[in-house]
């Protein structure tokens, strides 16, 4: 866009034209996915998809836990600690 108008620069048929060789270029460069359903991510974020699974593992776990230690003190399991 130029800066006295609220005009494109280019013509709709040459955009569109840009659009369509800028998208095959973006499809044939994209990673395939490993199964169906996989996004195809760039290998860019792969730390941190690492770290968001650690995270909501450790999330599930410590949500078992605390539902196991639940159900055993419902059941008259352990004492609990005295209170201060």
């Amino acid at each position: 866009m130029n800066d006295e108008s609220d005009q494109p620069a280019l013509p709709p048929r040459v955009r569109e034209h840009l659009a369509r060789q800028l998208r095959a270029t973006y499809n044939r460069r994209a990673e395939k996915p490993d199964y169906l359903g996989d996004p195809g991510l760039p290998p860019d974020f792969d730390p941190q998809l690492r770290r968001l699974e650690r995270r909501l593992k450790a999330q599930e776990a410590g949500t078992e836990a605390v539902e196991a230690a639940l159900r055993e003190i419902g059941r008259g399991g352990p004492a609990e600690p005295e209170a201060r």
